[in-house]
């Protein structure tokens, strides 16, 4: 593996602030997208691939790597975005998202992206495949941890809970779950759905351990990421975020959840994040 440099967290704001732009520019030009999901996961996934995740984009089947898992996969382009300013790919190539033989599917493809670990998409897929990846370092001995990002109204799916037992149960301490909680979904709040609260509290008893944290401060989020951690525990993260942060007129609201801007909306969008550092 390259000795990558982990990021202070000033610099990470930075390159988030700078993925919001691309986000709203990537959607915009192709018509499609999860423009509220990819706004609240931004930071945390900046967070991670700019100080926390060990990798090689050089590189991206690195034996020795970090394995990640963005099992929200309709938030793709907030993981093409982070990939891109990572250096996997050129940042060019995010306008060709869902253009006919483009790499950029509209989930994530792992056949076709060099950096995906799995595919993604189908909601309640990415913890057990990240259960079944701690495992296996766990029996190879290795040292790479895994980490997984999933949507709050995803934990719906029962999938979830089972590998939460499991994973507890396997003392997985190789292992992180960072949870989207902007409390919406599509078409609705969470809350108005199926009960979640305690949620952290309901991992706390599976066996995790279980930690709240702002999910737009960057440096609380490393603080949690690169803790040390409780042996023989898994650990999970409820990452309370806001859905279309950054956005006034989409901030918080459920209708852009795979709203579209127009042009005159994306004019207003990269305006104000112009104007905010």
């Amino acid at each position: 593996m390259v000795d990558r440099k982990s990021l202070p967290p000033v610099e990470v704001a930075r390159h988030c602030h700078s993925m919001r732009k691309l986000i709203i520019q990537t959607i915009g030009t192709a018509g499609m997208g999860h423009i509220g999901g990819d706004l609240s996961v931004t930071d945390i996934l900046g967070s991670l691939y700019f100080h926390v995740l060990q990798y090689d984009p050089e590189q991206p089947h690195h034996p020795e790597r970090d394995r990640f898992i963005m099992s929200k996969g309709h938030c793709a382009v907030a993981l093409y975005t982070v990939m891109a300013s990572a250096g996997y790919f050129p940042v060019d190539e995010l306008s060709t998202f869902i253009q006919p033989r483009s790499r950029l599917n509209g989930h994530p493809c792992n056949v076709k992206l060099p950096g995906v670990e799995t595919s993604t998409g189908p909601l309640g897929h990415g913890l057990p495949v990240g259960v079944g990846a701690a495992i296996g370092a766990k029996l190879q001995q290795k040292s790479w941890q895994v980490f997984v990002v999933v949507g709050d109204g995803e934990l719906q799916e029962g999938s979830n809970w089972e590998a939460a037992m499991t994973a507890a149960y396997k003392q997985l301490d190789n292992l992180t779950l960072i949870i989207d909680r902007n409390r919406m979904q599509q078409g609705d709040h969470t809350q108005d759905v199926t009960s979640m609260e305690p949620l952290a509290d309901r991992f706390t008893a599976f066996g995790w351990e279980t930690h709240e944290v702002d999910g737009h401060d960057h440096a609380a989020l490393i603080n949690a990421l690169t803790a040390p951690r409780t042996p023989g525990m898994p650990r999970c993260l409820v990452a309370h975020t806001i859905k279309g942060n950054g956005i006034s007129f989409i901030r918080d609201r459920v209708e852009w959840h795979h709203k579209v801007p127009t042009p005159e909306q994306i004019e207003q969008a990269l305006a104000e994040l112009e104007s905010t550092p």
